[in-house]
Parts: structure tokens; C-alpha cells; sequence
């Protein structure tokens, strides 16, 4: 009996052995599953921070405003692209401080304003003291979650450059055209009180003063007409119609409309035009170019000298057109302004002239309108060359 018993309890045992080892397998491969999902998580959750971090990144580099994070202690925590290129930074500047970074003692002034007031708006950064620039920076000072200590502060950084260039370009636009105005009407003005107060009894005196009224007058008329022309061609309002020309004839109206002028002041005007030459163009708009160009080397070259129209295909598909003079010239510091709205170079004597003050301005809008560019080659005392391009066409056929 004793042996069946010992029989009956080891199979019991075996069974039993047996069965808990089935179940430590499957306890090992549930946790097994357990485990894999796990790391399978704990992965996706990475690739997801990972993700979400290059994102922001993405999104705070791509900002046209220029922003900086300073931690709790004052020093660049971050910085994004915008801020980098706005500050022409070559160098990481983490964990620095404003000096130490940037060496702009007006940010420093205005962490000082932030501190005592937690915000700051519409600061300026005058352009001496970065590279020329205009920035604009608002700032606010943050918060720790759960906490009323700083956490830092934030500051964001808007380019005002080219609105205060806008700015100024306005101001010293209604400024010149106050001043073109106003000296013809004060000219007129002038004439008709001394008629009116006698003078139209003499007729010689009369017909002089009329005639100088008549001079401002046509002045005035000029003058409103460059207005609209360059504020229509500034909008893109007006359509350039190109089509083949013969730049030959453009130059030979050009030339028969100004030698009344030219010979008033003793200058020849030569034309080296190619007849065969064809461009493709606007014919009125690129007559507007050569006249302004010859008018202005007639009032302000040499007299009793030389004016030379010339052109030549400059083998990229393009016709290079110049104007030159054996004038005084145009000084370096000059050269690079003189086809800003109303620049002169010598204000006493564009006065004296009567010139509007726009005619390079409108040369450089039409050529623009074409495609081409304009510059001007000169030095002092030798003479200016005005050069502008302008696309080619196929010659002219026969018969044409």
C-alpha cells in the first residue's frame, strides 16, 4: 500500500511540476508581450517628442520676427534663425549674456525697463548701433508654471529698415515737390503783381514778364507730367508694348527734337547707332530714355562739346544703348544716387536749368519695364556715360 501511495504522490508531484512550468512559460511570454509593448511605446513616444521638437524648431526658425529667450539668470537660452541673420551673428551664443553676446548697451537698458515694469513694447534700436538697421523690440517676462519667480524673459525682434525707409523717402518726396512747386508759382506770382501794378502799360515789359510767366508755367506742366508718369510706372500701372524697332530711327527723332537746344549751347550730338540694330521695345518709352538722357547731357555737359549716342549687341541677347558726354562728370559718392527721385548733384545749377529733378528716375522705371538694367559710368571732370540694355530681336528682314 505504502508503494502505491509513494507511486500516487510522485506522479502528483510530477503533475504538478509539470503544470507550473506551463505556467511560468506562459507568465515569461505574456511578460515578453508586455515588455515588447513597452518598448514599443516607449519608441513611438520618442519619435513623437522627437517629431513635435522639429516641428517647433521648423516653426520658430521659419518667423520673419527675430526672437531670443533668456533664462531666469539673464543668458540666451535660445535664439531662432531670423535673430541669427537680424543681428548678423556668426557664432552660437547660448548661455551668454546680453553683453556678452550681442555688446548693445540699449538692450541692456531695456532688460532693466522689463525687470521693474514686465513688459515692454514698441523699443527701438537706432540704426547706429546695428549695421545700419532699424529694429523694433517688444518684450514680456515669463513666468514659471506654479510659481510667481521669472522664469526668463522673451524678446521679439521686428525690422523696421525698410519702413523708415519708406518713411523718409516720403517726407523727402512731398519735401522736393513743395519745393519745385513753389518756386515757379512764387516766380509767377511775382510777374503778375508787377504787371498788375503797372508794368502791362509798357508793352516791351510786359511782353518779357509774359514770357517768363509762360517759362514757369511750362515748368510747372513738366513737372506734374513727370509726377504722373513715374507714380505710374512706380504702381506698374502703365503697359509697355514691345515690338521690333530700329533703334536708329528712335535716336534720329530724339536728335532732330533736341538740336535746337544742343545748338544754343554750341554742342554736337553724334549718333553711332548701328542701323541695322533691332530691339524689341516700347518705341514711345524708350524715346522718353534717349531724350532725357541727351536733354540732360545738353544742360549739364560742357559747352561747345561733344555728345555721343552709340550701341552695341552685347552677345547675351541684349543691345547696350549709352549716352556720353565730355562734361564735368559725375563725382563717385554721387554716382550711385543719381537715379533717386529729385537727387541732383549740383542743386544750384539743376535750379538754373529748370530741370524737374525726375528724369533719371523715370529712365530707370522704363528700363526696368523692359527687362534691362541702367548705370552710369563717370568720373570727374572727364565726362558721364549713361548705359542702360535692352533685349535684341531677329534682324530686320528684308524689305522691312
Amino acid at each position: 500500500m505504502w508503494i502505491a501511495l509513494t507511486f500516487l504522490f510522485a506522479g502528483s508531484t510530477l503533475a504538478l511540476h509539470g503544470w507550473w512550468r506551463r505556467r511560468c512559460r506562459l507568465a515569461e511570454a505574456e511578460a515578453g508581450r508586455w515588455r515588447q509593448e513597452c518598448e514599443r511605446l516607449t519608441a513611438a513616444h520618442e519619435r513623437d517628442r522627437v517629431s513635435a521638437a522639429l516641428r517647433q524648431a521648423a516653426l520658430f526658425d521659419s518667423m520673419v520676427e527675430g526672437v531670443l529667450i533668456l533664462d531666469p539668470q539673464g543668458r540666451v537660452q535660445l535664439v531662432n534663425a531670423s535673430f541669427r541673420r537680424l543681428l548678423k551673428l556668426s557664432e552660437d551664443v547660448t548661455g551668454k549674456t546680453i553683453m556678452e553676446a550681442l555688446r548693445l548697451q540699449a538692450l541692456q537698458r531695456l532688460l532693466e525697463q522689463l525687470a521693474a515694469r514686465g513688459s515692454v513694447t514698441d523699443f527701438e534700436l537706432e540704426p547706429n548701433t546695428l549695421h545700419g538697421q532699424t529694429l523694433q523690440v517688444n518684450a514680456v517676462r515669463l513666468a514659471a508654471r506654479g510659481e510667481t519667480g521669472a522664469a526668463g524673459a522673451m524678446l521679439v525682434f521686428h525690422d523696421l529698415t525698410r519702413i523708415k525707409q519708406l518713411e523718409n523717402a516720403r517726407k523727402d518726396f512731398v519735401a522736393n515737390v513743395s519745393h519745385e512747386l513753389r518756386t515757379p508759382l512764387a516766380m509767377i506770382k511775382g510777374y503778375v503783381e508787377t504787371l498788375l501794378d503797372g508794368a502791362k502799360d509798357d508793352p516791351e515789359i510786359a511782353a518779357k514778364f509774359l514770357r517768363t510767366i509762360e517759362k514757369h508755367a511750362d515748368r510747372l506742366t513738366f513737372l506734374i507730367e513727370d509726377l504722373l508718369n513715374i507714380s505710374q510706372l512706380e504702381s506698374g500701372q502703365t503697359i509697355v508694348t514691345l515690338q521690333p524697332l530700329a533703334l536708329a530711327d528712335i535716336g534720329k527723332r530724339v536728335i532732330d527734337d533736341l538740336r535746337p537746344p544742343a545748338a544754343e549751347q554750341g554742342t554736337g550730338i553724334i549718333s553711332q547707332l548701328p542701323a541695322g540694330l533691332r530691339i524689341r521695345g516700347d518705341a514711345s518709352r524708350l524715346q522718353q530714355v534717349l531724350f532725357n538722357l541727351v536733354d540732360n547731357a545738353i544742360k549739364y555737359g560742357r559747352k561747345g562739346g561733344r555728345i555721343e549716342i552709340g550701341a552695341r549687341a552685347d552677345g547675351d541677347g541684349l543691345a547696350e544703348v549709352w549716352v556720353a558726354d565730355d562734361g564735368p562728370g559725375i563725382p563717385p559718392e554721387a554716382q550711385a544716387r543719381v537715379f533717386e527721385r529729385f537727387y541732383r548733384v549740383d542743386k544750384a545749377r539743376s535750379r538754373e536749368e529748370g530741370g524737374t529733378g525726375l528724369g533719371l528716375a523715370i529712365v530707370k522705371h522704363i528700363i526696368q519695364a523692359h527687362g534691362g538694367d541702367v548705370w552710369v559710368d563717370a568720373q570727374a571732370n572727364v565726362g558721364a556715360r549713361f548705359c542702360f540694355t535692352v533685349p535684341l530681336c531677329d534682324p530686320m528682314p528684308p524689305g522691312d
